[in-house]
């Protein structure tokens, strides 16, 4: 008969030995494998209840993907009127992170486990993307704002390249509660400068404030008064926050309006304002090509860096795109991370983004054109 594992065979003397003696149940082994059977189900338990424990993370994924040449339920994504448009092909394909979680429904280990297996989900701390000084109700509205000054800084960026004159404001449409500004700056203030520079759009408010170390001057038109205030910034992170939701205001020379409901956030901007431009210009801009593309956008054509940049390279790819317009601050994060069948192009303007597109619809050779590898020095 064969031993049990992990017993040494005895001799055929120790087996005739315990034939005579008295034979007494040893119950120490069975003791044993009791107590260990006891540790597993007892680990086991606790990893389950683990599982379902609250975490301090979300999960961003690849989140739905629209064109920007094409329409939503609520009808074309952009339509411009009293002026000639011109037919378009292909896609510009504008993408979204969606995120999992929140401070008011958390998710499990489990949820974050599961997460941790698929290489088109980050994980992220929940202060990363719901500061505790701030409600969900709060961030939802910072990213209602975000999106309409996206949509207006897109559409005054079209029309300046294509060469329309637009006439700009900046107002407050919020201040944060417990923020430098409360006390110090209002909803409805017009803000002229900030630190000497001319306040044109909301990209160039934050610019100014991230130039300098210490209290910002802003130089402010309340009703019928102009006045100077100084705040002080608080730092999170590698920015410099004052609490205040500005608000771009464009006089534009004839009506233009995007259509994205249920979407927040500024990093639809540059596929935005490409989108109208092709509309704006004879002949296809792509020529058919699927491109997906994301970055912020100032109202002067700056593209700028946006979160969740691996995700929406995995959500381009889902939805069909072939070449890929990323910020070049984002270049970092996009090296070694290009899903297969992703063509990638870093730029730093509208002018850039524009003459990339161009360049592969007129089958020219792109090798001169920067991509992330040459950015980054990778």
């Amino acid at each position: 008969m064969s031993e049990p594992a992990g017993i040494t065979p005895q001799s055929p003397s120790a087996v005739r030995e315990h034939a005579v003696r008295p034979r007494f149940p040893d119950v120490r082994p069975r003791r044993i494998r009791r107590a260990g059977w006891i540790g597993i189900l007892v680990a086991s338990a606790a990893s389950v209840g683990l599982a379902f424990v609250p975490s301090p993370y979300i999960v961003e994924q690849p989140g739905p993907t629209w064109d920007t040449l094409g329409a939503t339920d609520a009808g074309p994504l952009i339509q411009i009127d009293e002026v000639q448009t011109y037919p378009t092909e292909g896609e510009l394909r504008l993408l979204t992170v969606a995120l999992l979680g929140n401070p008011q429904q958390p998710l499990t280990w489990f949820d974050v486990a599961e997460a941790y297996l698929d290489p088109s989900d980050a994980i992220i701390p929940m202060d990363a993307a719901f500061p505790p000084s701030q409600t969900v109700e709060q961030s939802n509205e910072a990213g209602r704002i975000e999106m309409q000054n996206s949509q207006s800084s897109a559409i005054a960026a079209a029309l300046l390249h294509e060469g329309y004159e637009v006439d700009s404001d900046v107002r407050i449409a919020g201040v944060i509660p417990g923020s430098p500004a409360e006390g110090l700056l209002e909803e409805g203030d017009r803000i002229l400068s900030v630190n000497g520079e001319t306040a044109y759009d909301v990209w160039s408010i934050r610019a100014a404030i991230a130039s300098r170390d210490g209290a910002s001057t802003f130089a402010l038109e309340r009703g019928d008064e102009q006045l100077e205030v100084d705040v002080v910034p608080v730092v999170d992170g590698d920015q410099r926050l004052v609490g205040v939701y500005p608000a771009n205001e464009f006089a534009f020379p004839f009506p233009v309006h995007i259509e994205l409901p249920n979407v927040g956030g500024p990093s639809a901007g540059m596929m935005f304002a490409l989108g109208i431009v092709d509309e704006l210009t004879p002949g296809a801009m792509t020529a058919g090509t699927h491109w997906a593309g994301t970055g912020t956008i100032s109202a002067l054509g700056d593209v700028g860096g946006i979160g969740g940049i691996v995700q929406k390279m995995h959500g381009a790819v889902d939805a069909g795109a072939t070449h890929f317009l990323a910020p070049a601050e984002n270049c970092g994060e996009v090296v070694g991370h290009v899903p297969d069948g992703l063509e990638v192009f870093a730029v730093a303007t509208l002018d850039e983004a524009i003459a990339a597109v161009q360049a592969v619809a007129a089958g020219e050779d792109t090798s001169g054109l920067p991509t992330c590898e040459d950015v980054s020095g990778s």
